[in-house]
């Protein structure tokens, strides 16, 4: 692996060039209408993956959005690696918060990155950081140092909660065997403090809609007098959690994993400056649930939160209406041993138990997934250790993670294997924001120590 930065350097342009150019193609899976750009980028995967050096690519149907194939077999009896990745991305609203435009990509310097970083939708999550390990693939197999068989499975539906991957994986047991499996889509604390993600928050997400009177109303002549749907489900949303901020469902915390002070304790040596923390955000204070830290807080605890609330006259100007109908959408970030079908049944229970007499209640769920955690202790995470110790010279923190990759847990389900998290994004990258960035540094960082993690991996394995 010696000459993987020469490499680097050699093709450092060409790399930053064609991340830019899959960057362009607006691959929003929410959104039906850009069902084409979802697929020209799934195109687009598939020949970087041909062209990185795999001897079989394949775009596979499935009951959505397709799943890119790829795989470089060396030897048959060697350790396989697969790879997991996503080529969709969230839709890029409010458009106005955007410096530049969301899928023209455009290099500027930052205070946190230096040597300038990629502003796109994507550009972090995921595709900018998937896109290293086709990088990192190419490198060892034009060089010819890829020690172990490698497979890529980079799907376009993870932002809308990867609805037909199960599906896919059952089918596809075979196709997708493997000893170890590699993801980029998480983080790392700070550029000089390498971390590893071992644990991931899952997820309930569900839609509700409260209705009043047949039709929207003056709220002159009503007003007062019959039941205002956005008034109620303002109401209904705030009795959601207490006075310390705790979630009022009954039975939401029965299985909520609670971590012993020793492993809290662990958990406080990652460094976290919380005044930072408010600066970068702009922020007066923290908040959260009473009797856990601000890093606690968004890892190990669970949360309830409204992502999005509309109903009436949004409009310019004035509209005196109470609306017949109001919405809100909210998601529930899980930590294990929640389940998140069993958290959906009981917000709908409640949510639907705490509605007054006067309005109608329909409570939507989408999607959902489970919470997962890696040990610390299997050949995966020692070889990623390693890799980070090699080319940051410092030992990586592990870290719980406050994000949810739904499949990841299912993963270990249907395929038998253990998920390393590999990330080499910053929280402050705005990953799901307007003006969504990704570090050039992290990326050509992560291509440089991706190789490394296949070197101490077939090594550990093939040593047991």
């Amino acid at each position: 692996m010696k000459n993987v930065k020469e490499y680097i350097e050699a093709n450092k342009d060409r790399f930053l060039n064609e991340l830019i150019d899959l960057l362009k193609i607006p691959s929003i899976s929410a959104d039906t209408a850009f069902s084409q750009d979802v697929i020209d980028a799934a195109r687009a995967v598939e020949k970087a993956l041909k062209e990185a050096g795999c001897d079989t690519t394949e775009i596979c149907e499935t009951d959505g959005y397709p799943v890119v194939f790829g795989e470089k077999i060396v030897d048959p009896k060697l350790p396989t690696v697969l790879v997991y990745g996503h080529y969709d991305v969230q839709p890029p609203d409010p458009m106005n918060l955007w410096d530049s435009p969301p899928f023209e990509p455009v290099i500027k310097k930052t205070d946190l990155h230096p040597d300038g970083a990629i502003f796109a939708r994507g550009a972090c999550d995921d595709k900018g950081q998937f896109y290293m390990h086709v990088k990192a693939v190419e490198y060892m197999i034009k060089e010819d140092v890829l020690p172990c068989n490698v497979k890529f499975m980079i799907e376009g539906e993870e932002e809308v909660g990867s609805d037909s991957l199960e599906a896919f994986l059952d089918k596809n047991r075979d196709k997708l065997k493997n000893d170890v499996i590699l993801i980029s889509d998480t983080g790392m604390i700070a550029n000089d403090v390498p971390s590893i993600t071992t644990g991931l928050r899952g997820l309930s997400y569900v839609e509700v809609e409260v209705t009043g009177p047949n039709r929207d109303l003056h709220s002159g002549i009503y007003g007062g007098a019959v039941p205002n749907p956005i008034n109620i489900l303002s109401k209904m949303i705030a009795s959601l959690h207490d006075e310390n901020n705790r979630i009022t469902i009954p039975g939401f915390y029965d299985k909520v994993e609670e971590l012993s002070p020793e492993d809290r304790a662990l958990m406080a040596e990652a460094p976290f400056n919380v005044e930072d923390y408010k600066k970068a955000l702009d922020i007066g204070d923290v908040y959260g649930e009473k009797g856990y830290t601000t890093p606690e807080r968004y890892s190990i605890r669970p949360t309830l939160d409204v992502n999005g609330i509309w109903g009436g006259y949004t409009g310019e100007g004035a509209k005196t209406v109470i609306a017949s109908k109001a919405f809100a959408k909210i998601s529930m970030r899980l930590v294990p041993d929640q389940d998140p079908d069993e958290i959906t049944q009981l917000f709908m229970d409640h949510f639907m138990a705490i509605a007054p007499k006067g309005v109608k209640v329909k409570v939507k769920p989408h999607h959902g997934g489970l919470p997962y955690v890696t040990p610390i202790d299997n050949i995966g995470y020692q070889a990623a250790a390693k890799a980070y110790e090699t080319t940051f010279g410092k030992i990586a923190i592990p870290e719980r993670g406050g994000g949810s990759i739904p499949i990841v847990a299912l993963f270990e389900q249907i395929l038998d294997s253990k998920i390393i998290l590999m990330g080499f994004g910053l929280d402050s990258d705005a990953i799901h924001s307007p003006n969504e960035h990704f570090g050039i540094w992290n990326y050509l960082k992560g291509i440089e120590t991706i190789p490394y993690f296949y070197k101490y991996y077939t090594e550990l394995a093939t040593q047991q």
